[in-house]
C-alpha cells in the first residue's frame, strides 16, 4: 500500500476514535471534552498511527512490524496516561515532565540506529531502563499530601502501572531482536 493510502487510513481511523467521545458526549455527563481535548487527542493519535506506519515500513518482516507497534503502543500510552491523570501524581505534577525523556531515548536511540532492528533494540530496552530510572527520581521528588498520601497504596499503584509501561518498552525491545535474529536467517 502506498504512503499516501497508509496515512489517509490512519486518519480516517483517528477520525473515527475521534467520534467516540464525541458521541458519549451527548448521552452523558461523565465525558466532557472541550475543543482543546479533541486537538490533543487527534495530534497525539494521528502523530502515533503516522510514526508506526512509517517506522514500519523499514522493517521486512512481521516481527519487525509487531516490534514497531508494541513500542509505537507504549509511547501513545505514555503520552496519554501521563497528560490524562499523571504517572506520578496528578497530571499536574512537574515531575511528570520526566518522562520526556523516556521518548527521547526510545526515538533518539532508534533514529541513530538508523531504524536497523539489532540497534533499535538496543534503544527500546534502554527506554525501559530510563523509565525504571526516572519513575524512581520521581518518586524521591514527589512526596504524596491528601488523598494520595497513604504510602502503602499509592506506592503499589505507582510501582505497578510504571511496570507495565516499562515492559511494554522491553516487550518492544525483545520484539526488535528477534527481528534481528529473522533478518539474519533470511541473509
Amino acid at each position: 500500500m502506498s504512503l499516501t493510502k497508509s496515512l489517509l487510513l490512519v486518519a480516517l481511523a483517528t477520525g473515527l476514535l475521534l467520534l467516540i467521545p464525541l458521541v458519549a458526549m451527548q448521552y452523558t455527563t461523565e465525558v466532557n471534552w472541550t475543543f482543546s481535548d479533541f486537538v490533543f487527542a487527534a495530534v497525539v493519535l494521528f502523530g502515533a498511527g503516522s510514526t508506526f506506519v512509517l517506522i514500519a515500513r523499514m522493517g521486512t518482516n512481521g516481527t519487525y512490524r509487531l516490534a514497531a507497534g508494541v513500542g509505537v503502543v507504549a509511547g501513545l500510552l505514555l503520552v496519554w496516561a501521563n497528560a490524562a491523570v499523571g504517572l506520578v501524581g496528578s497530571e499536574h505534577n512537574l515531575a511528570n515532565l520526566l518522562y520526556g525523556a523516556v521518548l527521547l531515548v526510545a526515538l533518539g536511540g532508534a533514529i541513530a540506529a538508523r531504524f536497523r532492528p539489532l540497534g533499535t533494540s538496543n534503544a527500546m530496552f534502554a527506554a525501559a531502563l530510563t523509565y525504571v530510572a526516572v519513575t524512581v527520581i520521581a518518586l524521591f521528588v514527589w512526596k504524596p499530601t491528601g488523598a494520595a498520601a497513604e504510602p502503602s497504596v499509592y506506592l503499589v499503584n505507582v510501582l505497578v502501572a510504571n511496570g507495565v509501561f516499562a515492559t511494554l518498552w522491553a516487550v518492544s525491545g525483545w520484539l526488535f531482536r528477534r527481528a534481528t535474529n529473522a533478518h539474519q536467517q533470511l541473509a
